[in-house]
């Protein structure tokens, strides 16, 4: 009965108040340990019983679904933050520890994404340049060949095909001056701050080929097995005005948004991030100008940017720190903005379809349903996105799970809270 009268309080304040529905304290214990939680998501709800004496079951059902997840063992010995807001209804209907700072590992790229889309545009693109100085004779250039870097992620071995094309159809069969590496769209930092030495972290220089930052080996490589005779240093510099532009090389922002989220890709990640700082006007572009920006949308969305701590674009960083609460108030800014929501939406992995979910969330529910991006690093597991509920209302959502010693639990902490928001 306890239970029951809590339920019905819930829903009156519910009612009264347009503020979201906190787990209370008291429903935390030892319930079985981890396999309970499955136990307590298939058990009757006090809300079910409450829609079976007539009463009105949304969104008290899904919050005392929630609750009873919230009281399994693994929360006495870790941390979750979680928020569920209601985009169809614009209000938030579940909180707990929704202001609490935590790592956000890869649903940090969420933030990412959405303050480079608000800000560079869904039309914006990647480019890396070839361009020249100096003049051409009987098919020698007298001068120097500039390789201009714009971090895009996704230059490969097919644009590099392309620009040696554009070499050999100018007539060009020696090289005579430098060939120069353009680096200065961004700063000499190639790690970020707060990455631990021994992960796999991406090197983050604007002139990069196939991932690799071998670009200028790779070009004069290429030249040599076409046959053009390279009597050139190689060395790094500025191109000057005045270069003649040989070819650009360009990827659109969802060619980098879809390895970025559908599988975490952290190189795309951080090339996003340093375009928001060159959107500054700095050059070169720093980690702490693309943190001006984030901090700008933060604003924007109502809330206080020295509330949190971002360190990269990626979630790599340890020195990470936002909250549930942010998050969900990106993704609600997102869905408000059709330019915004039109890029980010198809770039999520799907559950029990594609990317880092397409192992999860199998369910009847939950398949084909959950859009969200997944985050993982030692001790911390999160998932950030969207879900349409059984009565249609489009939701979003934020978890972040730390402390836990296994990442399968918080993994299946947040299948079983996707569930408890999808099924009737």
């Amino acid at each position: 009965m306890i239970p029951l009268l809590r339920r019905f309080a819930s829903i009156l304040l519910l009612a009264l108040v347009p503020a979201c529905l906190h787990a209370q304290d008291s429903v935390h214990g030892d319930d079985g340990g981890e396999d309970s939680l499955g136990v307590a998501l298939a058990d009757t709800t006090a809300a079910d019983s409450i829609e079976a004496l007539g009463e009105p079951a949304w969104p008290g059902n899904v919050a005392g679904r929630i609750d009873r997840l919230l009281g399994n063992e693994l929360f006495n010995r870790s941390q979750v933050g979680l928020m569920v807001y209601d985009l169809t209804a614009d209000s938030a209907i579940y909180c707990h520890n929704e202001r609490q700072l935590l790592r956000p590992a890869s649903t940090m790229k969420v933030v990412t994404a959405i303050a480079a889309i608000d800000r560079l545009g869904g039309s914006f693109q990647f480019k890396t340049t070839l361009s020249y100085t100096g003049a051409i004779e009987d098919g020698v250039l007298n001068g120097d060949v500039y390789l201009v870097g714009g971090f895009d992620p996704r230059f490969n071995s097919d644009d590099m095909g392309s620009f040696v094309d554009g070499i050999r159809r100018m007539g060009i069969d020696t090289i005579r001056g430098r060939i120069v590496a353009d680096k200065s769209m961004k700063d000499a930092d190639m790690l970020g701050e707060g990455w631990c030495w021994d992960d796999d972290n991406p090197v983050l220089s604007p002139l990069l080929i196939s991932r690799r930052d071998v670009f200028v080996k790779r070009f004069v490589d290429r030249l040599r097995d076409e046959g053009v005779v390279v009597e050139a240093d190689t060395v790094a510099g500025r191109q000057p005005g005045g270069a003649y532009e040989v070819g650009t090389r360009t990827h659109t922002i969802d060619q980098v948004l879809m390895p970025m989220m559908k599988e975490s890709d952290n190189l795309c990640a951080e090339a996003l991030f340093y375009q928001l700082g060159a959107s500054t006007g700095a050059h070169p572009a720093t980690a702490r100008d693309a943190r001006t920006v984030v901090r700008r949308l933060v604003e924007k969305v109502g809330l206080r940017p020295s509330d949190y701590r971002i360190a990269d674009g990626s979630g790599l960083s340890l020195y990470n720190y936002v909250t549930a609460e942010l998050e969900v108030m990106l993704l609600r800014y997102a869905y408000q903005n059709t330019n915004i929501y039109m890029h980010l939406l198809p770039s999520l992995p799907v559950a029990g379809e594609d990317g880092t979910l397409r192992r999860r969330m199998r369910g009847a529910f939950t398949s084909g349903n959950v859009k969200a991006k997944t985050g993982s690093v030692t001790a911390i597991s999160s998932l950030a996105g969207y879900c349409t509920a059984a009565n249609g209302h489009v939701l979003c959502f934020a978890i972040i799970n730390q402390g836990i010693r296994r990442g399968s639990e918080g993994r299946a902490f947040q299948d079983r809270v996707c569930e408890a928001l999808c099924r009737p």
